[in-house]
């Protein structure tokens, strides 16, 4: 735990990124990311959201947006301890992606795609992890029921 106590400009800043995660189409983005991206290599993930569609677009905005929220916080600009409270949804991005990252680095020849999400997350992992012990399990648990759910509707319609 970090002990020093966050700043009012480090609150400032995470409120408005807070604000921008409200925005109508980020919130859209992210609706459609939660119920509807799974993948666990490029292939399924060009199948998901193919570059130049509406799904690719919203696939871009919420890796875009979490990858920026946590250079900030790489760089010191937010309060470590405070985001990890407040801002979870960053890992669930990362955990859902973290297969395909890799290959997309490769693929598109950018080593640094989504590096400030990656260094985030691994550090949240561990605090997660430490703070309340079987947590990432039961989240991966239910993300994989969702993942089946989804898979079964599109399997019967």
């Amino acid at each position: 735990m970090s002990e020093e106590r966050p700043t009012h400009a480090q609150g400032d800043l995470q409120l408005k990124l807070y604000d921008l995660r409200r925005e109508a189409k980020l919130r859209q983005a992210r609706d459609w990311f939660n119920q509807n991206y799974f993948a666990d290599t490029v292939e399924e993930a060009m199948r998901v959201a193919p570059f130049g569609s509406q799904e690719g677009i919203y696939f871009m905005m919420v890796v875009s947006y979490w990858d920026q929220a946590c250079a900030y916080l790489n760089h010191g600009l937010l309060h470590e301890e405070l985001f990890f409270e407040t801002s979870g949804e960053f890992f669930g991005v990362w955990d859902r992606v973290r297969t395909v990252v890799p290959m997309m680095r490769e693929m598109f020849h950018q080593k640094l795609f989504l590096a400030n999400l990656e260094k985030a997350a691994l550090r949240w992992e561990k605090w997660m992890e430490h703070r309340s012990p079987g947590a990432l399990e039961a989240m991966r648990g239910w993300i994989q029921q969702m993942r089946s759910s989804k898979a079964q509707k599109a399997a019967s319609a």
